[in-house]
Parts: structure tokens; C-alpha cells; sequence
């Protein structure tokens, strides 16, 4: 399995939408992208404006896949303006 790592800062003002966002996200990767096995989101216990994703695929090309998605594309754009930063890795599951 690739696992993605991602953790987003919100713009203070957009956490809300945000959080939203990104779970409309999960379950669109879920429903829509048979290779994406598991699309957790997390919100941070110390600091509300921080989310950590982890998301699991069959392998890389599936998650290369997943960045060209429409949902995620929309969801990239749609999602920019609401981002302070944003952290990415990939993993190899052992």
C-alpha cells in the first residue's frame, strides 16, 4: 500500500470550510476511486486550525491518479485561499 500523509494549517476564518471540504473530499475519494482504501481526516486536539489526513492506496500510480481526479482538482482550487500551509508525504506501508 502508498500512504499519504498530509497535514493542513486553515486560515483561521476559513477552518470551517475547510473542515467541510475536506470531508467532502474523503468521501469522494472513497466512493469515486476504487484504489483509495482508507481517507481518514483528523482536526488537531491542541490547535483547531490544523488537520492531518491519511489516505491509503494501492500503490503510487493510484494516488498519482487521485491529483488528477476532477473531485480533487475542484477541491484544490476550491480549497487554496483557505490554506496557511500544507505539509505532504508518501509512505510505503510495511
Amino acid at each position: 500500500m502508498y500512504v499519504i500523509s498530509v497535514e493542513f494549517v486553515a486560515v483561521a476564518a476559513h477552518r470551517e470550510s475547510l473542515r467541510a471540504a475536506l470531508l467532502e473530499q474523503a468521501r469522494n475519494s472513497l466512493e469515486r476511486e476504487a484504489d483509495c482504501h482508507t481517507f481518514h481526516v483528523c482536526a488537531g486536539e491542541n490547535d483547531p486550525d490544523r488537520f492531518f489526513l491519511y489516505e491509503e492506496y494501492t500503490d503510487r500510480a493510484a494516488f498519482e491518479a487521485h491529483l488528477e481526479s476532477e473531485h480533487f482538482i475542484a477541491f484544490n482550487a476550491r480549497t487554496a485561499e483557505w490554506v496557511a500551509s500544507r505539509q505532504v508525504d508518501g509512505w510505503e506501508r510495511l
